[in-house]
């Protein structure tokens, strides 16, 4: 079911970097944007859709939401484990809403309280190609599991994945489960309220251990969900 249009593509080569508006982007399965500072294979936030009709009705500049991909419907009532179909070709697999981080603040004052669920939705790239502005954007439905909007249910999500045997280092359980690297600093409580059977799934990067440490091989991959779509 057609649901609205791509309007707007934007890359930014660095994170720090602001977006570039770009006449068409081209998707790759599994890793991102080309050219995009987050194509990372073993992350969830590969790329933001954001909604137009935040930019409307709060009278934002031209991408202070930091978007990748700009649509012409609301994101908000997006739902996680949706396929959206981008053209054609690209597959995108909705994960969970961007949280309202205080770094939008730069743009306008207050602006990080005032969006509420509405600064986006993140994605993966599930089959690749070239998008374009003016692309159809068609609502696949709910074929790929659902991540939840709160990290504490995503880093225990990862933790229930993690094959027996092998260890998740803090940096890698922050990757995985589409967080900055600053909430390291909560693992060891977390890991401690959740008892013996989480203690040592996860260590820092330069904890003395054996055990082979796992990326997360196999986390995304859900290939015969993905044959249904294509």
């Amino acid at each position: 079911m057609k649901i609205g249009t791509l309007t707007a593509l934007a890359i930014r080569a660095t994170r720090g970097s602001p977006p570039k508006p770009v006449a068409c982007a081209d998707a790759v399965a599994q890793r991102g944007l080309l050219g995009d500072a987050h194509a990372d294979r073993y992350s969830p936030r590969q790329l933001l859709i954001a909604g137009a009709g935040a930019y409307r009705d709060l009278g934002l500049a031209p991408h202070a939401l930091r978007e990748n991909v700009l649509v012409d419907f609301d994101t908000d009532e997006l739902e996680s484990g949706t396929v959206l179909r981008v053209g054609e070709d690209v597959l995108l697999w909705l994960m969970f809403q961007c949280e309202a981080c205080g770094n939008l603040d730069a743009f306008r004052p207050g602006l990080s309280r005032d969006i509420g669920l509405r600064r986006g939705m993140l994605a993966r790239v599930i089959a690749g190609g070239t998008m374009r502005p003016g692309d159809p954007v068609r609502d696949l439905g709910p074929l790929l599991p659902a991540w939840s909007d709160d990290w504490h249910a995503r880093v225990l999500a990862v933790l229930d994945v993690v094959p027996p045997g092998h260890v998740v280092t803090y940096r890698d359980l922050a990757r995985l489960a589409g967080i900055q690297s600053t909430y390291c600093r909560a693992f060891p409580r977390m890991l401690n309220n959740l008892g013996p059977d989480y203690a040592d799934r996860a260590v820092p990067m330069n904890a003395p251990v054996t055990a082979p440490r796992w990326q997360g091989e196999g986390l995304f991959e859900h290939a015969p969900l993905l044959r249904v779509v294509t």
